[in-house]
């Protein structure tokens, strides 16, 4: 499905997916990886055991706008967030979310260690430098709004891709967050960990989920429900 955003006063079509969220134990996660790993391939970012580590810090305002329209429901919503794969954190994304009548998307830019540390150390200037939509926007709002860098989130994806349907399935695992954004770049130190023996499965996809996939991911009295990593580490607040 595509749909109109506006951003710093620019219209732009973006791509809306399905994303089905669920908490399952760790012996359902074993008995689903297997199954997974005999029906799909995993996906582009996956290491020699199949995973990879995702180290996110997620931006909120000083009344926690994200996490109280995400706690509320609200139909539409957004939240930013900078985003490293692995352990080398020279390549980041900034990513903003949007939520708008149960479909999800995203855009995204690229930034670099030194911008993401001025992010941290609260000099922007360089977003504006870069004179990207995305990145102006985010100045706009840091400006305007208050957002700030709030929370941590790292957890260990396994991650499945199917072309029909444009479909990934992930396995999070291990997710754990730290007592400070400043700890962003310092994984080492997460030690906080918001959903012990639980893995998060998720499941996205385009306009249609196929049969097989649909049948895959399958378990017994599951249902697809909110699932936020961000919310649960906020507890820790």
């Amino acid at each position: 499905m595509m749909t109109t955003v506006t951003t710093t006063g620019t219209t732009k079509s973006i791509q809306l997916r399905h994303e089905l969220k669920h908490q399952i134990s760790l012996q359902e996660d074993l008995v689903l990886a297997g199954r997974l790993r005999r029906l799909f391939h995993h996906d582009a970012h996956a290491g020699t055991d199949g995973t990879y580590r995702i180290t996110s810090l997620y931006f909120d305002t000083p009344y926690d706008a994200a996490l109280r329209e995400k706690l509320d429901g609200v139909d539409r919503r957004e939240k930013f967030r900078l985003r490293y794969y692995g352990g080398d954190p020279d390549w980041l994304k900034l990513e903003k979310k949007y939520k708008i009548n149960g479909l999800c998307g995203k855009r995204s830019a690229r930034l670099f260690r030194g911008e993401a540390e001025a992010l941290l150390s609260g000099e922007y200037g360089f977003l504006l430098r870069r004179e990207e939509p995305l990145l102006q926007e985010l100045y706009s709002k840091l400006r305007g709004n208050g957002l700030a860098p709030r929370t941590v989130v790292c957890y260990d994806r396994e991650a499945f891709a199917y072309a029909p349907g444009n479909v990934r399935v992930t396995l999070d695992r291990n997710i754990r967050t730290g007592r400070s954004a400043l700890e962003f770049f310092r994984p080492e130190r997460f030690a906080l960990r918001p959903l012990e023996g639980c893995t998060v499965l998720e499941v996205k996809y385009d306009a249609f989920l196929p049969e097989l996939v649909r049948l895959a991911v399958q378990i017994p009295d599951r249902r697809a429900g909110a699932c936020s990593k961000y919310a649960l580490c906020r507890r820790f607040d």
